[in-house]
């Protein structure tokens, strides 16, 4: 004869067995969906970053005469978010198309929540310019340091960094 006594309070175990079992896999679930969305913010970043990155060097190879003057807006933020005449709709001359190139990238960048810079391409001699675009903690700059919070440390990116570099020619 079998003793059912014994057996009693199994099938609850059972139960709470199996729901742990789904708890973990449910937790899974919830880890690699949160990861699909940071995935999907950062392509979403990059893809920005790349077209104003683009939009930025077509805009200085059409006007190449001003790179300086595009360096010289871009460094000094007091310049950048405006321009003094509007150039879709007057002549300007390349120093002013430069002005008013800056002041629409970086109206652009701040929407999208990403900084734009102009600086030398580190590693090189020839005097070639690159486009920084970064977003969240990180600032378009080379730095000395790694994990200072720039793009680059010298020649070589800083892993822990979120943005793109392009050279401009």
């Amino acid at each position: 004869m079998i003793n059912y006594s014994s057996q009693n309070g199994v099938g609850l175990m059972e139960v709470l067995v199996a729901l742990l079992v789904l708890a973990i896999g449910v937790l899974g679930f919830v880890a690699l969906q949160y990861r699909a969305v940071e995935a999907s913010a950062e392509s979403a970043y990059r893809v920005e970053g790349m077209s104003l990155a683009r939009d930025f060097a077509e805009r200085i190879r059409v006007n190449r005469g001003a790179l300086e003057k595009y360096k010289s807006e871009i460094s000094d933020s007091s310049l950048q978010s405006a321009s003094d005449k509007n150039c879709t709709k007057e002549a300007c001359t390349a120093d002013e198309m430069a002005d008013f190139d800056v002041a629409e990238i970086i109206n652009k960048a701040q929407d999208k929540a990403i900084a734009i810079n102009l600086i030398g391409c580190q590693g090189n001699n020839d005097g070639r310019s690159c486009i920084y675009a970064a977003w969240g903690e990180t600032s378009p700059t080379n730095e000395a340091d790694v994990g200072a919070g720039g793009c680059t440390n010298s020649t070589s990116y800083d892993p822990a960094s979120t943005c793109l570099i392009m050279e401009v020619y």
